[in-house]
């Protein structure tokens, strides 16, 4: 059976400089020529200034060709170290699609203003001959140092891609893929059916203006041309929306995906998202951003959630689920950030600094050690006992402190922290309390007027978890009072959307009160972790459906693909499923490589890995399968 019915493989002339390889050829062979000559910066400068100009069409090729060539120093043994350099910068979506060249290799064809020299040895390996190789040759002397060129050849001259191409006579539709100029001007003056502006190693708007279609990879003009591609969607159409200022390593990481990347430096509106999500396939938030039913319903096209930080509380996780939609979050990658901030701030809370600081501000000056205390020998009350909670113990132990937890979940003291029955006995015993839960509804006011009653006279509370879970007037009335001597707080029940918004507590202007802008995970060391730990999560998922450490779909850690295509079946958890898809499969005789399975209370999932030729009527099927939530075909 074929996996897809046959199609007409259309010529294809490719360009090689900046679209079969990343790389400009001749800059490159003067950066390798000229490496220990005093002028090297200021020659390549010059030819790659040549090289912009010929081709956005400024000046003509043949004149870009005469200039450049006139610069180079550059002899055999430099034209060899080009070659390796180049063959390891094939454009990455050419290299993908090696298979697809081997396979029409009658059908493909190098046209470039470049040299035969340098490009032959680089596409031979897709099979591609010396006779599809459209290309200028070099002149040598007997030292094998280059003299010029044949200028003999007519892709040395004006028109000369035009005048090539017409020589070849070639039969049937033509499709041009290139960067330049001279590219679009195969198709302007009719040698060519299409021209696609190819943009992935880079984009010339003059270029990109001409266009029949802008292609960023390969993959898409295979795609969009209904050809076999290496790949099953092109990535470039998996648009990825970031906001709140998502670190840089993150987008960095999703654009070498070949993810279309909008970025955001603040949270939206529901409604704003709503209108931003409906053809977003990679949605990347931070703790500010609310996911609600509402947005996910408008998710159409909407694969995997990243929340770039440790809670997950702002999405609506079972509506993601019902929709099979993954949602990965950063549970251990900020954990050092926040401990330092809570141990400093319990330092400057006991030595009343922040208040000293802000008098010598004002020109007061107040030396003294009244209620300035250190936290040595001191007792402090953690409440929730996770990672931060285990950690922050471990690190105030080692200062001193005598460490007390509390936890609804049977936890394991580290070192010589000892646990408590009760929230009430852990709050009664402390000279200091921070809280480290999650932000679910049922620990809303955590800590309110009742609890802070039960404290110390002149004792101290953190937060630095979650804005709902300390009731903030009663705390404020606490400090009032007396009986709260410090608060240090990192979140708020409500907070800014952006820097630009305007921040209102009832903390505000209380004396020895540490307030930060939820800054506990706002360190470059915390985001970069963040950033690098959740894009790894979502591009995982994409490529290979990957769920392991989701926080809402069974966990599935899967491995790597191997001559196979990836069925990916989500259903709702219901009997028979399973038996359902293996028997589509088996009616349609399709042999299974690998599968696996993993369900929880809602949701199943089934990867099921396949040998690459069925019949596509299968996969119908398999989408029509009782209680089917999303099905997907990985290659």
């Amino acid at each position: 059976m074929k996996r897809v019915p046959a199609v007409t493989v259309p010529n294809i002339i490719i360009d090689f400089d900046s679209t079969f390889t990343t790389l400009e050829t001749l800059d490159e062979l003067a950066a390798i020529a000229l490496k220990d000559s005093p002028d090297r910066e200021k020659i390549v400068a010059a030819i790659k200034q040549i090289t912009s100009e010929g081709m956005e069409g400024k000046i003509t090729i043949a004149e870009s060709l005469r200039r450049r060539v006139g610069l180079l120093h550059a002899d055999r043994k430099h034209v060899d170290a080009l070659i390796k350099l180049l063959r390891k910068n094939v454009t990455p979506s050419f290299s993908r699609n090696k298979t697809f060249f081997k396979r029409n290799k009658g059908n493909i064809y190098i046209l470039s203003s470049g040299f035969k020299e340098i490009i032959v040895p680089v596409v031979a390996p897709f099979g591609i001959s010396e006779s599809h190789v459209l290309a200028n040759t070099f002149t040598f002397d007997k030292g094998g140092a280059i003299t010029g060129y044949d200028t003999k050849n007519p892709l040395a001259g004006a028109g000369g891609k035009t005048e090539a191409l017409k020589r070849l006579k070639l039969k049937g539709d033509v499709q041009v893929i290139g960067d330049g100029y001279t590219d679009y001007e195969l198709k302007k003056n009719g040698v060519a059916s299409s021209f696609f502006a190819f943009t992935e190693n880079v984009s010339r708007g003059a270029v990109v203006a001409q266009a029949d279609h802008v292609v960023p990879s390969f993959d898409e003009f295979l795609y969009v041309s209904g050809l076999p591609t290496a790949v099953s969607y092109p990535k470039n159409r998996l648009k990825a929306l970031l906001l709140e200022n998502v670190h840089a390593d993150a987008v960095a990481r999703l654009k070498r995906e070949g993810y279309s990347i909008e970025t955001f430096p603040k949270s939206i509106s529901e409604e704003e998202l709503i209108k931003k999500i409906r053809d977003v396939s990679v949605l990347g938030i931070r703790s500010k951003t609310e996911v609600t039913e509402r947005v996910l319903m408008a998710a159409n096209k909407l694969l995997v959630v990243g929340a770039f930080c440790i809670g997950t509380n702002q999405i609506d996780l079972a509506a993601a689920a019902r929709r099979g939609v993954p949602v990965f979050n950063a549970p251990y990658s900020n954990t050092r950030s926040v401990v330092e901030l809570a141990i400093g701030e319990i330092i400057m809370l006991m030595r009343t600094a922040s208040d000293k600081s802000a008098k010598l501000h004002r020109g007061e000056w107040d030396k003294s050690s009244k209620n300035c205390y250190e936290i040595r020998g001191k007792k402090l009350g953690i409440i929730g006992y996770g990672n931060i909670g285990s950690q922050l113990s471990v690190v105030a132990e080692s200062l001193g402190m005598e460490v007390y937890f509390y936890d609804v979940v049977e936890k394991l003291a580290l070192g010589n922290a000892t646990k408590c029955n009760s929230m009430a006995e852990l709050l009664k015993k402390s000279d200091v309390v921070t809280v480290h839960v999650d932000g679910t509804p049922r620990n809303k006011n955590l800590i309110g007027e009742r609890e802070l009653k039960l404290m110390k006279k002149g004792s101290y509370v953190l937060n630095l978890s979650r804005g709902s879970v300390v009731d903030i007037k009663a705390l404020a009335e606490a400090v009032k009072s007396g009986n709260i001597a410090g608060v240090g707080i990192d979140v708020y029940p409500t907070e800014p959307k952006g820097n630009d918004e305007a921040f209102v507590s009832e903390l505000q202007g209380l004396p020895n009160v540490i307030m930060t802008p939820h800054i506990g995970g706002s360190t470059e060391e915390a985001q970069k972790n963040i950033g690098e730990f959740v894009a790894t999560r979502i591009v995982d998922f994409v490529n290979t459906g990957a769920t392991y450490l989701s926080v809402n779909i069974p966990n599935i850690q899967l491995p790597t693909q191997k001559k196979a295509h990836r069925f990916i079946h989500m259903h709702a958890n219901q009997p028979g499923i399973l038996a359902e898809i293996n028997g589509v499969l088996a009616k349609h005789k399709i042999n299974i490589l690998g599968q696996y399975l993993k369900t929880d209370e809602g949701i199943g999932y089934v990867i099921t890995d396949v040998s690459t030729k069925y019949d596509e009527r299968a996969i119908l099927e398999l989408k029509k399968v009782p209680h089917t939530i999303r099905f997907r075909v990985l290659y």
